[in-house]
């Protein structure tokens, strides 16, 4: 479980920051930064951890909670598709910690960053591998990403609907793979990733698999 042990030893504003989203084959990437001004509340501190671990009514309680504090500062940013593509996905990943951090009310004095790279805050930062697992301002930016961007995506289903997006957010699973290959990219789908670029290939009538074959 994760605990506050890093931000106390710091004993300044502290930051922790992470994304969600560099995995799927559409949608943005999320980031979120989140700074408790007064340590963090006993009631919530035991329902904070990685969001990947809680289940989706947990995680949209903590969300809400965090949302309802005075004394929690929360920023929340993104990185878009054609960011994405632009750059690739560290470097668009990195670009949405850097607005959510620039986007909370007080500037931290330091940002603890889940993963083993940083991008440049203005700051100083530390790398914690593992960290929405072990630092509990980490975990609760990876809820806050989590729930963001879930939300987004499902917004996005309405308009792009048999993608699954409601129910995948964006990842390559075999329903979402099949309707790629029934019914191409969207704007929305990271055109860029290999996968993507190989399922497209797989349905176009120039492709090996769909090229006429001669008669015997």
């Amino acid at each position: 479980m994760p605990d506050y042990s890093r931000e106390k030893a710091h004993g300044g504003r502290v930051a922790g920051v992470d994304e969600v989203g560099r995995g799927p084959l559409a949608g943005p990437v999320v980031a979120a930064a989140v700074m408790f001004l007064r340590g963090v509340p006993d009631d919530l501190a035991g329902r904070l951890d990685d969001s990947k671990k809680l289940r989706p009514a947990l995680r949209e309680r903590a969300f809400a909670d965090l949302h309802a504090s005075p004394s929690i500062l929360i920023g929340v940013a993104a990185a878009s598709v054609t960011e994405i593509e632009r750059h690739n996905i560290l470097r668009a990943a990195h670009l949405a910690m850097q607005r959510a951090v620039a986007r909370l009310s007080r500037r931290p004095e330091l940002v603890l960053v889940d993963g083993n790279a940083a991008p440049d805050f203005g700051c100083p930062a530390q790398c914690v591998v593992g960290g929405d697992s072990r630092c509990l301002s980490i975990a609760a930016a990876s809820i806050v990403a989590k729930v963001i961007r879930d939300r987004l995506m499902t917004r996005l289903s309405l308009r792009w609907p048999g993608y699954g997006w409601e129910r995948n957010a964006g990842y390559g699973t075999p329903a979402h793979r099949a309707a790629l290959r029934a019914g191409g990219i969207t704007p929305h789908h990271r055109a860029a990733f290999g996968t993507v670029r190989q399922l497209v290939l797989s349905t176009s009538p120039h492709s090996p698999e769909n090229a006429e074959q001669p008669s015997c």
